[in-house]
């Protein structure tokens, strides 16, 4: 099939080119390289240097005819979303809303959106935190990934457009940025090579599921072509109770009539956590950093970051039960594959 990913040279988006590639797709890329980079790009995938803004993008899809749009093209960073609200909006919304324009267009059958677990649930008594818990996004960026996801489910109730999102907890690997608003796994990466102090902030007790690209990667392949499942054993992200009669508590209850209308309109988008269903602290991290680098790391303890989640973790079993996915990768595997990455690319200070 014909697979077009937005945001493909970037951290997350390049392996899924590479893994589509693998799978024997015709793959095309569209990315502004705001932060993404050229040399993470396989050279037979067709590129586009294209912000999803744009214009340009109805005549990218009238050549390439995509069958299938990956959605990983986005403003990324927390910060930078509170810094500035109206940007992240246009980007991650506005953005989303001009590529989905473009692919009722042009006869895109499928979307797969790469969407956020922390960001959008926010602090919860719930951990691990399934899909149905009433999300508390406390962050512009949190907020415009929970808007585009009800706007997938617009778009497939309006035009018929299957979309699914996959909530990813704290993706590492390969190809992550070290600098700025980074994964920390890759800025204690970069940290332990170039000799310096690693800075925790707070405690350090705070908890993240740390899921590998590997598995995120493995996820998006299986979304491509997943079961349709009816609209009874949907999970609607706009319900916000529970059947108790369900053997599933996840699964949402439904009024007759609402059932008929998601049958009409093809159910509401699949929501599916990405993670790992374990939470590790950062000081547990750093401790795995020392084995992993073999040398004693040094680390200070500094002021806890305002409104930080104490505890993030994703309850995974709906992706394993729509996907027959689940994360593979353990983390001390993971950390030294990526520990690996960065100092084969180190240059020294």
């Amino acid at each position: 099939m014909r697979i077009l990913i937005t945001g493909g040279a970037g951290f997350i988006g390049s392996h899924v080119v590479d893994a589509s590639l693998a799978a024997g797709h015709e793959v095309g890329v569209v990315d502004d390289l705001s932060t993404g980079s050229r040399e993470n790009l396989d050279p037979r995938a067709s590129f586009w240097q294209v912000d999803i803004r744009s214009t340009d993008l109805d005549a990218i899809l009238t050549n390439f005819r995509p069958d299938v749009i990956n959605h990983h093209a986005a403003q990324m960073s927390v910060t930078a979303s509170a810094r500035d609200p109206r940007r992240d909006a246009d980007i991650n919304i506005l953005g989303t809303l001009n590529l989905l324009e473009a692919s009722v267009r042009h006869g895109v059958r499928r979307v797969v959106f790469a969407s956020t677990g922390g960001a959008i649930y926010g602090d919860q008594d719930s951990v691990p935190t399934a899909e149905t818990v009433f999300p508390k996004p406390v962050s512009p960026y949190g907020v415009a990934k929970l808007a585009v996801e009800r706007y997938l489910y617009a778009y497939q109730a309006m035009h018929g457009l299957r979309a699914i999102a996959l909530r990813y907890s704290n993706v590492y690997g390969p190809r992550q940025n070290p600098h700025g608003e980074a994964g920390v796994v890759a800025i204690f990466s970069r940290g332990i090579l170039e000799g310096r102090e690693l800075t925790v902030n707070g405690d350090g007790a705070q908890t993240r599921d740390y899921v590998s690209v590997e598995d995120v990667v493995r996820a998006n392949m299986l979304a491509l072509e997943c079961r349709e499942p009816s609209a009874e054993s949907r999970v609607d992200p706009q319900a916000t109770h529970v059947d108790s009669q369900s053997r599933d508590p996840r699964i949402m209850s439904h009024e007759p009539s609402a059932i008929r209308n998601e049958r009409q309109a093809g159910g509401p988008p699949l929501v599916l956590n990405i993670g790992t269903g374990r939470e590790t602290s950062v000081n547990d991290l750093v401790r795995l950093f020392r084995e992993v680098a073999g040398k004693d790391v040094s680390c200070r303890h500094g002021s806890a970051r305002p409104g930080e989640q104490r505890r993030s973790v994703l309850d995974c079993a709906l992706a394993k039960r729509f996907l027959g996915w689940e994360a593979t990768t353990d983390l001390r595997t993971g950390l030294a594959r990526t520990f690996q990455w960065f100092r084969s690319r180190y240059r020294g200070p």
